[in-house]
């Protein structure tokens, strides 16, 4: 069941919603709504369209202080040690 909801926003936005709906094929209402579900959802709306084993892998890291350094090591211990 559908039903009205009236917001606020300033000018500006609202214009860059309409284009940004236009541009892929949909309605700033079905943008409004798919962001609210995303928030009410466990699931990442990043992550949401990924394949299962991707997703699997999110958040595997999370919260981690790794950088191009730590990787680079990891290689290293990988594949030369």
């Amino acid at each position: 069941m559908s039903d009205k909801l009236t917001l606020r926003i300033e000018k500006k936005l609202i214009e860059r919603a309409k284009k940004y709906a236009t541009k892929n094929g949909t309605s700033v209402s079905k943008l409004v709504a798919d962001y609210f579900k995303a928030i009410d959802s466990e699931i990442d709306p990043l992550i949401e369209n990924l394949p299962p084993v991707t997703q699997s892998l999110s958040g595997v890291v999370k919260g981690s202080k790794l950088d191009e350094k730590d990787y680079r090591s990891h290689l290293h211990d990988k594949y030369l040690k």
